[in-house]
């Protein structure tokens, strides 16, 4: 499936001020239960999409990137902060080389 395959498509909003005329998103619970209800699509993270549930379907979206920003105040640094974000860049890391084709 392509974005463009989504054209016409209820999709969430996660602000007011996002561009559609989807429902607005208050927290990830309600993804799942619009998505059940017939109410919109979404185009999700990799990492959701295999939470949703039995009853829904998640299908990969080709050429889709997702990126992943962390932010945290700029006077954080105790340890747990370190090791998390060190712990996400590496997975991240290791995810994009898996995903990338063969040369």
């Amino acid at each position: 499936m392509r974005m463009a395959d989504l054209a016409g498509e209820i999709l969430p909003r996660w602000t007011a001020e996002s561009p559609g005329g989807g429902p607005i998103i208050r927290d990830t619970g309600q993804v799942a239960e619009l998505i059940a209800l017939g109410r919109m699509v979404a185009v999700l993270p990799e990492s959701v999409g295999c939470h949703l549930g039995r009853d829904l379907v998640a299908i990969p979206v080709e050429g889709r990137r997702t990126t992943l920003l962390a932010a945290w105040s700029e006077d954080r640094r105790d340890r747990a902060l370190a090791g998390f974000i060190r712990s996400a860049a590496e997975t991240a890391a290791m995810r994009s080389a898996h995903r990338r084709p063969a040369s």
